[in-house]
């Protein structure tokens, strides 16, 4: 499937208000996305931002209104809206809204909304009173009713001096819904458990035995598991990474707290993915206060912790279960020791001494292992992409077992 927003048609309607400053960054962020962005701008809006600024920012002439340039240009637009992925409108007005709840079309943008075939997302922002006045309410309802996904604005303190619900969402979050919009739902009615980062096992108060991982590829796999409609549940070590949107987050510290966690959702999930770097050994004594340097050396006595994999695949019923194998050599041999002596389903193998891949980095160099002794290597790649190659082989191992849904 195509990740993201590359080579999307977008249109993205900026309304007038004080938050039209962050159409600007949404703009830059839908490009670098891949997205081409058409902008179509309310003449109030154009008090705000002026159009040479989203003119440069996406290489396309800003539409302010119908009849503008050329005599054709009414009909332009309107192809426009035929040809559109998805449409967004950040900021919202409520009087924006209002006219594409009630079907006005009476400018450039309400004309072009209501033209369109394409998904559409609208983003709330004005002042808390106006939002919340009843008025605003039932046509955000009628919006909903008509297949608009509303984005719920934030709450504090506002431009003009109220403080309350109104503020645009963040253009990263928009950003996100929008994927979320345009991904196929193949994991719905599905529950996925996912697990990520490292474990960590206290030697004392202030110290602990951990690993480098920072969760990326398990934070990738959530996120891309709730873009395709599962419901997600991201079981996580201590991490420095945002929840991500619509996910289920229980945040643990060491291997016992993750094993609790694991198996008391594994019962009511139809997929499991462990990616989770989890501590093989804890500290079998931990002092209850800090220990002092008093010897040049510090003998600690380790002992075992659960393998949650193995036990997983010990319990697993209906389950697809994926594991990840991080080496630093003989690839092959130690993940298929894996995948058959922990009853997995697929396997992700990849070794992490190189610079560019693994621990702490956007990228990886991964190879698929199936429980049929076939294997896939995958080109080098970003981690959210990886975790959409893996969710297209565990849709495709469903359908063919006759679980898909």
């Amino acid at each position: 499937m195509t990740i993201g927003l590359a080579e999307k048609q977008i249109i993205l309607g900026v309304c007038g208000g004080i938050a039209a400053y962050k159409s600007v960054e949404l703009l830059r962020l839908l490009k670098k996305n891949g997205a081409e962005v058409r902008v179509v701008m309310t003449e109030n809006a154009a008090r705000f931002v002026g159009p040479l600024t989203f003119q440069a920012l996406s290489g396309n002439p800003v539409c302010l209104s119908l009849f503008e340039q050329t005599s054709d240009a009414a009909i332009r637009h309107i192809d426009w809206a035929e040809k559109a992925d998805a449409a967004i409108i950040a900021p919202a007005t409520a009087n924006m809204i209002a006219k594409l709840a009630w079907g006005v079309a009476d400018d450039a943008l309400s004309t072009i909304m209501l033209a369109r075939t394409c998904p559409a997302i609208v983003c709330p922002s004005m002042n808390t009173r106006m939002y919340e006045s009843s008025a605003h309410q039932r046509n955000l309802v009628v919006l909903r009713g008509d297949g608009y996904t509303v984005i719920e604005p934030g709450a504090g303190e506002l431009a003009c001096g109220t403080t309350g619900p109104g503020r645009l969402p963040e253009p990263s979050v928009i950003v996100d819904r929008l994927i979320h919009s345009l991904s196929p739902k193949d994991l719905a009615a599905c529950r996925v458990v996912v697990t990520a980062g490292p474990t960590r096992e206290p030697i004392d108060p202030v110290r602990f035995i951990s690993n480098p991982s920072t969760g990326k590829m398990g934070f990738a796999v959530a996120k891309a598991a709730e873009y395709r409609g599962a419901d997600v549940i991201l079981i996580t070590g201590p991490t420095m990474l945002p929840d991500p949107i619509n996910v289920t987050v229980v945040r643990v510290q060491t291997a016992l707290d993750m094993a609790e966690a694991v198996f008391s959702h594994m019962d009511d999930a139809h997929v499991i993915i462990k990616t989770a770097a989890v501590s093989d050994f804890r500290p079998k004594h931990t002092s209850s206060h800090k220990i002092k340097k008093e010897e040049d050396s510090l003998l600690i006595a380790l002992e075992a912790n659960p393998d949650i994999l193995k036990e997983a695949g010990r319990r697993k019923k209906h389950h697809v279960l994926v594991g990840f194998a991080a080496e630093t050599q003989d690839l092959e041999r130690y993940a298929g020791k894996k995948l058959e002596e922990k009853n997995l389903d697929i396997i992700v193998g990849n070794l992490v001494d190189h610079p560019d891949f693994g621990f702490g980095s956007d990228r990886n160099k991964v190879t698929f292992f199936f429980k049929d002794g076939t294997k896939e290597p995958l080109p080098a790649m970003t981690k959210d992409a990886v975790a959409h190659v893996l969710l297209d082989r565990i849709v495709s191992m469903m359908v063919q077992a006759g679980g898909g849904r």
